[in-house]
Parts: C-alpha cells; sequence; structure tokens
C-alpha cells in the first residue's frame, strides 16, 4: 500500500509517474494485470496533477464519505424490514440531519483549499456557498 502512496500522494506528477515505475519493478511481476492497468489508464488517473496538492488531497481522501456510509448501515443494519420505501427515507433523512449535527471540523488550511475551489470551479462554486 505504501508503494501504492508513492503514485497518487506525489508532489508532482514527474514523481508520481517515478513511483509507479517503482511500483511496477515492485510489483509487476506478482500483480500483472493491477499494474497494467494503472498504466493503461494513467491518464485518467494523473488528470488531478494538475490541481495543488491540498485539492488533490480532498480527491482522494475518502475518509468522510465512508464513515458517512458506516453511521447510516448502523442505523439501518438493526432494522430488517421497513413498513415502506418512506419509512426506509425518513430514517435515513433523521440519521442524517443527527450525523451532519456533528460536522463542526474542518481540513486544515481549510481557507486555502476554499480559495484554490473558487479558483479552479469558479464557474461553479462561490466562496459563500462553502462558508
Amino acid at each position: 500500500m505504501n508503494d501504492l502512496k508513492g503514485v497518487y500522494q506525489a508532489p508532482t506528477l514527474e514523481q508520481a509517474e517515478e513511483g509507479l515505475d517503482r511500483l511496477e519493478e515492485k510489483w509487476g511481476s506478482k500483480y500483472p494485470s493491477s499494474v497494467a492497468s494503472w498504466r493503461n489508464n494513467w491518464p485518467q488517473l494523473s488528470a488531478y496533477f494538475k490541481y495543488p496538492y491540498e485539492l488533490r488531497r480532498m480527491i482522494y481522501t475518502t475518509n468522510q464519505i465512508e464513515n458517512y456510509n458506516r453511521q447510516l448501515r448502523k442505523v439501518t443494519k438493526t432494522r430488517t424490514i421497513f413498513p415502506s420505501d418512506d419509512a426506509l427515507l425518513k430514517l435515513l433523512y433523521l440519521a442524517t440531519m443527527d450525523i451532519t449535527e456533528k460536522w463542526t471540523g474542518r481540513d486544515r488550511d481549510w481557507s486555502k483549499i476554499l480559495s484554490q475551489l473558487c479558483i479552479y470551479f469558479e464557474e461553479r462554486i462561490e466562496p459563500g456557498d462553502l462558508e
């Protein structure tokens, strides 16, 4: 896993390509189809290197999404049958309201990230939308 992190967490595209070369040297014979998949899809996988590091970190980090999904599964797991689709939707809505009340933390350097989002996606985001 650390070898793969050396690819997608690299500071520059060139360093990521060097990391991919090292990954292929080390793991290419054991996992040829996985490494080939990275090589074949490199133009799409490396597209996010045009963004600054802070934005790239937001793109490849899914911890918040995984945590949210885990909490929703926890709420629905205890009930095996729902009387209707609306009952399930209401439960998910209430769980979401409860989960989002606890979201108080911001990413490190949030003001810098917000500024970068507004620059790179100016046609889609305004500063007031994310505050």
